[in-house]
């Protein structure tokens, strides 16, 4: 074991990654076990950092550490075990204490608990790889393929490999996949792999290159997950259609109850049953779609609605209401 660190580790130079490396995976752990533990009010556990008030966050310390560590590197000490270390680690730490609260920095307010906070988790992975990856021997856009056997290899073919390369990170970065896009810097195949499937809903290229209801679109819309793209425009109309309905039914009032209609008087009114909807069949949910041809064609009521009360037809002014409501439904 000891020589197997020394050949891989220590005579190649890659000391100093390494404890970058575990200097950024150890404070990542802390910092997420410190924020639970602080949430969670653990009597013994210290609070949160707040002189006079002002709430400190820990992105602070970090970009603090990574000042110091990073001038360290650049010292003509930095370059010296043990130094050379030490600086790396703390560049590390303060790396992880930033990446943390990536998703603030982002947003510019505080979003750690929140759907935005997951963005610095995802920060976190990508940047931890991108290290692991250096560590065992990666090179940035694939540059050592440029070379064959030790031999020379001209400035075009390094230019043309980074460019290939730095093309299919573009791309997939483009397409929403951020995993695949920055990991294809190091590592080139996945930089292929995102620019080839179809972009994520929402993307800059899925919203300059899938035209709403086109066939890229409707098979994204089907692949889902990662590579499903859904067609934009056709969704915003299925969303129209059905908060249009769902408009109609709230400008219809609220129904009467059973007994209830007339002034209260019990009997004295109708229950009047809401007008066959012609929805969608996207607006209802799969326990109601097995009705809706017929409601379509207006030959049976919307699946789940109560029949009319047979003295609709003496209802007064309820029966007239309902009418009209209906008339201005139809059309």
């Amino acid at each position: 074991m000891g020589d197997w660190y020394q050949r891989q580790i220590v005579e190649p130079g890659k000391q100093p990654l390494l404890c970058l490396l575990l200097g950024f995976l150890g404070a990542f752990l802390f910092i997420r076990i410190s924020v639970r533990l602080i949430r969670a009010q653990v009597s013994w556990w210290p609070k949160n950092v707040t002189p006079g008030g002002l709430h400190i966050h820990h992105v602070v310390f970090g970009v603090i550490l990574m000042i110091i560590g990073g001038l360290g590197l650049a010292s003509p000490t930095g370059n010296r075990p043990p130094w050379a270390e030490i600086d790396a680690a703390l560049f590390g730490i303060g790396t992880a204490l930033v990446l943390d609260e990536f998703a603030l920095i982002l947003h510019l307010k505080d979003v750690y608990w929140s759907e935005e906070g997951r963005l610095s988790v995802d920060a976190v992975v990508v940047g931890a790889a991108a290290c692991g990856l250096l560590l065992l021997g990666a090179s940035p856009f694939g540059v050592d393929d440029a070379s064959d056997s030790g031999t020379k290899t001209s400035a075009w073919s390094y230019a043309a490999v980074v460019a290939v390369n730095a093309g299919f990170a573009l791309v997939a970065l483009a397409k929403g996949k951020v995993f695949t896009g920055l990991l294809g810097i190091l590592v080139p195949f996945f930089a292929l792999v995102g620019a080839v499937r179809l972009a994520r809903p929402g993307s800059p290229w899925a919203r300059a290159r899938y035209p709403a209801g086109g066939a890229q679109g409707a098979a994204g819309a089907g692949a889902g997950g990662e590579g499903g793209v859904a067609s934009a425009g056709a969704a915003a109309g299925v969303r129209r259609g059905c908060g249009e309905a769902v408009r109609a039914v709230a400008l219809a009032g609220p129904l009467p109850s059973p007994g209830r209609a007339g002034g209260g008087r019990r009997g004295a009114g109708a229950f009047a049953a809401p007008a066959p909807l012609r929805l969608d069949r996207r607006c209802l949910p799969g326990s109601l779609r097995s009705g809706w041809a017929a409601t379509r064609t207006g030959a049976a009521p919307l699946p789940g609605a109560l029949p009319p009360d047979p003295r609709a037809s003496n209802a007064g002014g309820a029966g007239r209401g309902a009418a009209r409501l209906e008339e201005a439904r139809r059309g």
